[in-house]
């Protein structure tokens, strides 16, 4: 599981160290991607072939369904960690998430997330907005715990 936030350079080739902690949980690879916020999502391979699969079910008729492929699809990239730790962030990925020198990475449970300072900034005030949070988080009913 993806947990904590830590923020990195992104050296001048767009490398950029991953925490251990994350590299321990994702092997070799990992896969990034477009998010939906601004980011970039950073997925473990099998849970990108999990999610390739279903939006692959879902029928290409559909224009949300091709919208969706065109974002997952055309920003994806397979990457390998250097033996320093590092990941190349290709140059059209990083321009997508505004990445220039340093990057926010933001665990999400299952993956994590690269966020340029501003827009995570952006994204923490949101998020630290109580009376919209009570809103927003009502309708995920996560009142009864186990």
């Amino acid at each position: 599981m993806f947990l904590g936030r830590y923020e990195h350079t992104i050296d001048e080739k767009g490398r950029i160290t991953i925490p251990a902690k994350f590299r321990e949980a994702l092997g070799n690879t990992v896969v990034i991607t477009q998010g939906y916020d601004g980011n970039l999502q950073a997925l473990p391979p099998d849970l990108f072939d999990l999610i390739s699969n279903r939006v692959r079910s879902i029928s290409v008729l559909d224009p949300n369904s091709r919208r969706l492929r065109r974002i997952l699809f055309s920003n994806a990239e397979r990457v390998e960690f250097d033996k320093a730790g590092r990941i190349l962030l290709p140059a059209f990925l990083r321009e997508t998430a505004n990445l220039k020198e340093t990057a926010v990475l933001v665990g999400s449970g299952e993956y994590f997330e690269l966020w340029s300072p501003e827009n995570w900034h952006t994204q923490q005030t949101s998020l630290n907005d109580i009376e919209a949070n009570e809103q927003r988080l009502s309708a995920l009913d996560l009142t009864t715990l186990p």
